[in-house]
């Protein structure tokens, strides 16, 4: 009998909890939350990423360079550091050189 009640107790909170979640019944506060949809045609601004070098990106401009691939700033680290690292180098052709590295094994990409 115990049991019976705490389950069903405890039922009605997560009912009850569940209904007074801010912002899910309130349709004013999703459209608040979206962002405001674009004009069509509308320029989208593109987000730049700050050059940085990696600890492979030397391996990553040698590459590169056995692809014909030369010129610019060389390798620049896109992800964060870590165990699986993504590299891109621009080319002077105007071509983009990009590679996957695990654990300082480079693959083109």
């Amino acid at each position: 009998m115990k049991r019976t009640l705490l389950l069903s107790s405890c039922a009605l909170l997560l009912c009850a909890c569940s209904a007074f979640h801010p912002g899910r019944s309130d349709p004013a506060a999703a459209a608040r939350a979206a962002p405001p949809p674009q004009p069509e045609g509308a320029a989208v601004e593109i987000e730049k990423v700050a050059f940085r070098t990696g600890i492979s990106s030397v391996t990553v401009e040698n590459m590169a360079k056995r692809q014909l691939c030369s010129g610019g700033l060389g390798a620049a680290l896109v992800t964060e550091p870590g165990p699986v690292e993504v590299y891109r180098m621009m080319c002077a052709s105007g071509k983009v050189f990009m590679a996957r590295c695990e654990l300082r094994q480079c693959r083109p990409m």
